[in-house]
């Protein structure tokens, strides 16, 4: 998490003024608003082909899967924040206080970044662990090409799998697999490569 936005405890209803207003998403907590950083174009790319690849596999199916532009609600701890990629399956459920955060989502992704990787696997984790309906919690390293599963298992215990290039993860909770390489996959670089051939 960033340095907070301004110092001042603030209630969530000035915290979704300030977010109608702004450019730029912030995260809640605490009475705290903190600034979210900035992506790059290989978080971006890395996202897009996460998305490409669970909403293939989810047509036709009572699932959705939604862009980093999701606010989602931790109810037990307050923290609202924008996962990279959320996927809920049946209906919407909102916040009372907030009727664009959603309470229910059953997998969460998060690419990793030098400045976030910490929390995303620490703090925000800890927070993630909070909602009931959340299955699972997908890690995509952007250094090395790995991605980490966390499943919750029926004693509320988590589980860790990974897979590295030429392997795939499959996420029980939706259904659905992600292959390492297809999410890893760099068209730009594949039409340059061409392209200087």
């Amino acid at each position: 998490m960033n340095e907070p936005a301004r110092k001042i405890v603030s209630t969530y209803a000035e915290y979704l003024e300030q977010e109608r207003a702004s450019p730029t998403k912030h995260e809640f907590l605490n009475g705290e608003i903190f600034a979210m950083a900035g992506g790059t174009p290989e978080h971006a790319r890395l996202c897009a082909n996460v998305i490409a690849e669970l909403r293939a596999q989810l047509r036709g199916r009572p699932c959705a899967v939604y862009s980093a532009d999701l606010r989602v609600r931790v109810q037990a701890t307050g923290l609202a924040t924008y996962p990279d990629v959320s996927v809920v399956c049946g209906r919407l459920e909102r916040d009372l206080a907030d009727n664009d955060a959603v309470l229910n989502p059953i997998v969460l992704v998060e690419v990793l970044s030098e400045s976030s990787e910490a929390y995303d696997r620490g703090q925000k984790f800890a927070h993630y662990r909070r909602i009931p309906s959340l299955r699972e919690y997908v890690l995509v390293t952007r250094h090395e090409q790995r991605i980490e599963v966390f499943h919750r298992n029926e004693d509320d215990s988590w589980t860790l799998r990974e897979a590295r290039a030429g392997e795939g993860v499959h996420l029980e909770a939706i259904g659905c697999a992600l292959s390492v390489d297809e999410v890893y996959r760099d068209p730009f670089a594949q039409v340059a490569t061409k392209a200087e051939g």
